[in-house]
């Protein structure tokens, strides 16, 4: 067989989705680019979607794939799982939007405050991005101070404060490694806010510390995921954190972990693993069980000034009971065992694949914590990844995208961006078939 190249994979891709390119021409007559989540753009469009069961999606090009992509980690209990279906079917013949509380919230709250060590109380919005922005009100308020730190390649949805410094890219990642300048992803950020947020290392205690220590006096928190998603899978090292830890608390600054995707690390998030207990915590994903919500956690202190009604937080679908009642269904499903299922999956993958790739010879690296794992084609020059930086200068952009292109054309679905997330429904030989599949991509690639 011919050697694959990103102009045949992607020739094959445009024929094989055909259909899928032109739902995403004929709806950009209504909607810019065709569809309003531009990070679901996988090559030139979109895969559109009819229909999903367990571990797969159907096309709208009736092909069937496997999903390892699993709507960016958060369907951890894949596509249409029958206990999430029932919680959903139960409650839609009762009725599902009232401008009252059902006991759903009560129950979610609960079962995320059993889970989480540092969790007390929870307030719930409609998405993480949301969650986020409370979380930092949350911080200013009880600390007084304004500026919000965050870490290069970490995402924390699309509020202004976080969208900078994200996604990796060379010429967004200016200044000394050591030393970090906050650069806007997108257009539309106020100079001011810029100028409010401080962008930090990853991985560099030093340096993290030096810079915290100089803004002490204006910085109300830090917010940080333990591996990042959007950014690039960086797994932040356990003595790492907790040195942060020790950071904040010494300078009076809150530590936010941000838990949207890490949840799945773990039965008591990647948090429990590491044995750290931030101030506040940020879920969303998969707590919602494929339905959109977000939440803020914390130590019950932080909370006050919201019972007394300082801190304003309100929404007209939070809390929402189609996603608190899948949510508590999603949660049900993800009991212990079904974690140490999917983590024994996921190390398999890692394990195998990279072990694989190294006797092969072939700059093929598989990493991460829990059932979200990093992917990267590399110029050869290593095997891990300490930094967002260590990637920008290391990865194979176009090597990237081939790979990417051919896994879907042969029937297995990643995220376009060098990332898997595996769900409960998966079977030893869905993940025998990820494996092989890449290892057939591979070595037709190289």
């Amino acid at each position: 067989m011919a050697t694959v190249t990103l102009e045949t994979a992607a020739e094959q891709f445009a024929a094989r989705f055909a259909a899928s390119g032109e739902l995403s021409r004929s709806g950009a007559r209504y909607i810019p680019g065709g569809y309003s989540r531009h990070s679901l753009t996988f090559g030139p469009h979109a895969i559109y979607v009819e229909r999903g069961e367990g571990a797969y999606m159907h096309t709208a090009d009736g092909h069937r794939l496997l999903d390892f992509h699993n709507n960016f980690s958060c369907n951890i209990a894949g596509h249409d799982h029958p206990h999430v279906r029932k919680s959903l079917l139960d409650l839609v013949q009762r009725g599902y939007s009232f401008g009252n509380p059902m006991r759903h919230e009560h129950r979610l709250a609960e079962m995320l405050c059993e889970r989480v060590a540092s969790v007390e109380r929870v307030i719930f919005s409609c998405s993480a991005s949301e969650s986020c922005l409370s979380a930092i009100r949350i911080a200013r308020a009880n600390t007084g101070k304004d500026k919000v730190a965050k870490f290069e390649g970490g995402y924390h949805g699309l509020g202004d404060d976080f969208m900078l410094s994200l996604h990796p890219f060379r010429e967004l990642f200016p200044g000394p490694a050591n030393n970090p300048i906050a650069v806007p992803n997108t257009a539309g950020i106020p100079r001011h806010v810029r100028e409010n947020v401080v962008v930090l290392p990853q991985n560099d205690l030093e340096s993290c510390a030096r810079i915290l220590q100089a803004h002490a006096a204006e910085i109300a928190c830090v917010i940080m995921e333990l591996q990042t998603g959007a950014g690039g899978v960086i797994t932040l090292e356990r003595d790492f954190v907790q040195g942060i830890r020790e950071l904040t608390r010494k300078l009076g600054i809150v530590m936010i972990i941000d838990e949207t995707i890490t949840l799945r690390a773990g039965y008591h998030g990647m948090q429990g693993l590491y044995d750290v207990q931030p101030d506040l915590t940020v879920f969303g994903k998969m707590i919602g069980g494929g339905v959109p919500i977000g939440a803020v956690g914390g130590r019950a202190e932080y909370f006050r000034m919201a019972e007394e009604g300082m801190v304003y937080h309100s929404g007209t679908h939070h809390g929402h009971p189609l996603a608190t009642a899948a949510g508590i269904a999603t949660l049900e499903v993800m009991d212990q065992a079904a974690y140490a299922k999917l983590n024994t999956q996921a190390d398999r993958i890692r394990k195998e694949l990279g072990a694989w790739a190294a006797a092969k010879g072939y700059p093929f690296i598989v990493y991460g914590v829990g059932s979200h794992l990093g992917y990267e084609i590399t110029d050869g020059s290593a095997r891990t990844y300490r930094s967002c930086r260590d990637m920008i200068r290391r990865s194979v952009e176009p090597k990237m995208q081939t790979f990417a292109f051919e896994m879907a054309n042969r029937g297995v679905f990643p995220m376009y961006r060098g990332q898997i997330a595996l769900s409960q429904p998966m079977t030893d030989g869905d993940i025998e078939t990820f494996i092989g599949t890449a290892q057939s991509v591979l070595g037709d690639m190289f």
